[in-house]
């Protein structure tokens, strides 16, 4: 998939009402924003809506649109405002409140049997290291594992399952995931540490009882 241009080329181009570039932007974002879509709603098919009217949202706006964040984290903003709003109706168990700090923001974030105790050689350190991360030639790419990793994914908590997927997927700098939420620096660093810990935990054991 081709890089997309700068803001101000790509935003000349959805304001001139540019298929191609249309094009692009969904190709590039679409799965991102379907992932997130489904943090706050209880089905994929309402996630896809959540997309679709998304979009449908940013051509409507798209002239109006006033450049003082990056389009991608304009779009971004729409698609969880269009979720928050949809999740409400639905009366989902997960609602917007979820993302507020809870208990999963407390507590280890690995599980402690894993590093030594006061007896051991080095107290506080790995037991044993962990295990390489798979290559993404030979097995991170592989259909088994990725279909494995959304497995994870879908366990994590929905605020870290939310971060995570801004950062990790949707490839959003920590100052973007604050503003689309509407989190705090230090909420969002904490958030994804302990979504990518868990994440690196479960794929650690799956690997180590896959042989």
């Amino acid at each position: 998939m081709r890089k997309l241009p700068p803001d101000d080329e790509l935003l000349a181009a959805l304001r001139a009402g540019d298929g191609a570039a249309f094009a692009e932007v969904l190709d590039a974002w679409s799965s991102s924003m379907l992932r997130l879509a489904r943090t706050f709603v209880s089905t994929h098919a309402t996630a896809e809506e959540v997309v679709q009217d998304t979009w449908l949202a940013v051509v409507q706006g798209v002239g109006g649109f006033e450049g003082r964040s990056s389009v991608k984290t304009w779009v971004y903003r729409i698609l969880v405002n269009t979720a928050k709003k949809r999740g409400a109706r639905e009366k989902r168990s997960v609602p917007w409140t979820s993302l507020l700090p809870g208990d999963e923001d407390h507590g280890p974030t690995v599980d402690p049997s894993r590093f030594q105790g006061p007896g051991g050689a080095y107290p506080g350190h790995w037991r044993e290291a962990p295990e390489a991360w798979p290559s993404p030639e030979n097995t991170a790419l592989a259909l088994e594992i990725r279909e494995v990793l959304t497995g994870f994914l879908d366990e994590l908590p929905a605020r870290q399952r939310a971060v995570l997927s801004l950062r990790d997927i949707a490839d959003h700098t920590a100052e973007e995931v604050c503003e689309i939420l509407r989190i705090s620096a230090a909420n969002q660093r904490v958030l994804l540490h302990r979504a990518r810990a868990a994440v690196r935990e479960r794929l650690a054991g799956y690997l180590e009882a896959a042989g």
